[in-house]
């Protein structure tokens, strides 16, 4: 266990103005303004950094920024911390800062090329020293000069471990973290999920789910029952349920089995405490509570869990000038603050804005498991992808074969690839598996050995660990072949329970395959509003002004046109309903005609006035603050189509996101004391997968209706409006 350092006996030097970097190169010169630019320029060529107009023009310039980059000194970017727009540096830089000084001293006169190499001739025992004097934006800058071959050889000498009732990380092993997500926390399909997955020697390194509904009831609720199912199986591992840190707190106090507390980090301040609402204050009071109840009890070494991925910071415009590669660094420097269990590395989730094609995403992967070993982390990888990239399966298994031969802790087990909520692909218990034979790995010893007991594995004439008879077979963990039956029900977008080898049958594997391709396609179709009912709409324009630049520039959904902008004038209703196609333009065709008359009836009932319904072409979710001030409207309900997801029913499901306008001082003061955003404008609720196999369209209208009353009568949303209502209850 560690003691955190007061950030305000953390050192950090003074910026400095940014200077210009150049050279000459083949009778051409290049000049960088800036350390931030210069780092962006020596990186991979990404879409995000090209977003932001960070990348290199060509790969002349790009290896003109690596000669520089080469030739700085390590003591050159300590002395230089990056700032935030106003010049200053925030508290994840500042925290970044927290190293061995001692240490650094020793290393500070090293350049970055130098580093480099001494990575590359040294061991692992020198290469973990020489990682505790070192940034995050040092880190990155290392990986930037490395190629393919650099950076899994480098990796694969940094095995990092941790332990909780299961041991990750160790050498020759590859663990894995279920995910039993579905679209409405469906608990017979939750249990399916998690027997198949342990059947399939899943789960070693968690039982973590993705709620699809952030409320202290429900994460209470999924707790208790993956607690119980851990305990009836007697799996060695640890269960997590992916709420909010202050959702996992409140169930933490409510006595609930909160055995790993989980959050998604940010590479800026104004990246976490904005969008994901959480603060370095809020993190480390998380920890102290943590290490207070030691929920799992005094041989769990560590017990915090972290998701991160390059782009997030470029995606939400926050990102401080600085480029994806630096950014994910900077987050790995805030982990490593609270010695975590577990970091997962989920690159490739947010979309072609960070991420556009399979080479992009890999050689991201590879940089981000690098620079989190490099920096202490025990790092598990999460290669993945949505429909809208152009990212492909086969990119994805590139990608696995690649962090298996570097040493990953583990990878997820999304039952056959599909997350059934997040409407994402990521890996599979099936690839986990493979990579294990594939690289003569086992799980966490203590889970191979519970495996073995139930004939999940088994050792050979030799005595290496192979598939056992059960091996697959979720049956084991029922009481009847009706009681398996039954559980099966509920569970979308199953194609099949059949396995050859370590892998999916053909017939499986063709099934997942054709509803990926016809998902796909549900992305290209634009929105019609002949197909959404009998219902007068205004009609507004984006700044996207195609269908490409929609999917590959998301700002430009967020903002209306210039001129229609300057025409729309304050209406003052309590609620404007915004309807767009955002990613999938089929789930607004198959839900409005069912759920907007709800909606409409159900606002109309509590005396809630409404505006004309406006239809927005290319929009995104951020759309609702441009029409909130704009219009003055008190609450936005903008109903927008999700990303597809992994069958063709999938591509339905679109959510409501409920954008609550702080309109004056007393309810914007109370928003920044729950939140710590000084600058908050909107507070926001979400009701998701609402299509026929999740939340079917009119329970939903019913719902939001419910939860606009709500929003509009306490007078807030979001996480604040979740604790607000929890109180109650409590009285």
């Amino acid at each position: 266990m560690i003691a955190l350092k007061p950030l305000s006996e953390i050192h950090v030097p003074t910026p400095m103005p940014d200077e210009a970097y150049e050279i000459g190169l083949f009778d051409r010169s290049f000049r960088f303004v800036g350390l931030k630019a210069l780092l962006g320029a020596a990186d991979f060529d990404k879409a995000g950094d090209r977003l932001a107009a960070l990348a290199a023009q060509n790969d002349v310039e790009r290896e003109a920024a690596r000669k520089i980059l080469s030739n700085l000194k390590l003591r050159h970017l300590y002395d230089r911390p990056l700032t935030d727009g106003q010049g200053r540096v925030d508290q994840v830089m500042r925290v970044n800062y927290d190293i061995d000084l001692p240490v650094f001293a020793e290393f500070a006169d090293l350049t970055v090329g130098e580093a480099k190499d001494f990575i590359l001739r040294n061991k692992a025992p020198a290469i973990k020293r020489l990682g505790t004097a070192l940034t995050g934006v040092m880190a990155a800058a290392i990986a930037k000069l490395m190629d393919v071959h650099e950076l899994v050889y480098s990796a694969k000498k940094l095995k990092r471990s941790a332990a909780a009732r299961t041991t990750v990380g160790l050498t020759g092993t590859l663990s894995s973290r279920l995910q039993p997500n579905h679209p409405t926390d469906d608990l017979s399909a939750v249990t399916l999920l998690v027997y198949t997955g342990l059947s399939l020697g899943a789960g070693d390194a968690l039982i973590g789910l993705n709620p699809a509904i952030d409320t202290v009831d429900n994460a209470s609720a999924i707790l208790n029952h993956l607690d119980k199912l851990r305990r009836q199986t007697g799996a060695p591992t640890q269960i997590c349920v992916l709420a909010h840190i202050k959702t996992q707190l409140a169930c933490l106090e409510r006595g609930d089995p909160v055995e790993i507390m989980f959050q998604s980090l940010a590479g800026t301040d104004r990246t976490l405490i904005e969008e994901f609402d959480c603060t370095v204050d809020l993190l480390d009071r998380a920890y102290r509570v943590m290490l207070e109840r030691r929920p799992i009890g005094d041989g769990a070494k560590q017990f915090m869990y972290f998701e991160t991925g390059q782009g997030s910071e470029v995606s939400y415009g926050k990102h401080n000038g600085a480029d994806m590669t630096t950014t994910e660094a900077l987050c790995y420097g805030l982990a490593r603050r609270y010695d975590p269990f577990m970091v997962n590395n989920v690159t490739g989730f947010i979309g072609p804005e960070t991420h556009r094609t399979n080479v992009e995403m890999i050689l991201s992967n590879l940089q981000d498991h690098f620079i989190g070993k490099l920096l202490g982390i025990p790092m598990g990888m999460a290669p993945c992808y949505t429909l809208h990239s152009e990212i492909t399966m086969e990119g994805q298994q590139i990608a696995a074969q690649l962090l298996s031969a570097a040493g990953a802790n583990y990878f997820m087990d999304v039952y056959l690839g599909v997350d059934r909520m997040l409407a994402y692909f990521d890996t599979s218990s099936h690839d986990d598996q493979t990579m294990r034979e594939t690289y003569g790995l086992e799980p966490a010893p203590e889970f191979a050995a519970w495996a073995m007991e139930l004939g999940i594995f088994q050792r050979d004439a030799e005595g290496a660990l192979e598939r056992g008879p059960n091996w697959g077979n979720p049956r084991i963990f029922c009481d009847s072949d009706m009681e398996l039956q039954r559980l099966r029900e509920n569970l979308p977008a199953a194609y099949g329970w059949e396995n050859a080898g370590p892998r999916p049958a053909n017939a499986v594997s063709r099934d997942i395959k054709a509803n990926i391709a016809a998902a796909r396609e549900a992305i290209y179709t634009d929105i019609s509003a002949e197909k959404l009912g009998s219902f007068d709409f205004r009609r507004i324009s984006t700044k996207a002004g195609s269908k490409a630049d929609h999917l590959n520039n998301p700002d430009l959904g967020a903002r209306l046109d210039g001129q229609l902008r300057a025409r729309l004038q304050p209406e003052e209703f309590d609620v404007q309903i915004v309807i767009s196609d955002g990613l999938s333009a089929e789930a607004i065709h198959h839900n409005i005609a069912e759920l907007l008359p709800v909606l409409m009836d159900g606002l109309a009932q509590q005396q809630i006035t409404v505006g004309t319904p406006i239809l927005a072409p290319y929009g995104r979710v951020k759309l609702a603050e441009e029409i909130g001030n704009s219009l003055k409207s008190k609450l936005v309900i903008i109903l927008i189509g999700e990303r597809p997801g992994g069958d063709a029913m999938a591509a339905r499901s679109m959510s409501a996101y409920l954008a609550y306008r702080l309109e004056d001082d007393e309810v914007r003061n109370a928003a920044r004391a729950s939140s710590g955003h000084g600058d908050i404008r909107y507070e926001y609720t979400v009701i998701s997968n609402i299509y026929r196999q999740g939340l079917p369209p009119v329970e939903a209208g019913s719902l939001i209706a419910e939860r606009a009353g709500q929003i509009l009568h306490h007078r807030a949303a979001g996480n604040r409006l979740e604790r607000v209502l929890g109180e109650k209850v409590g009285t």
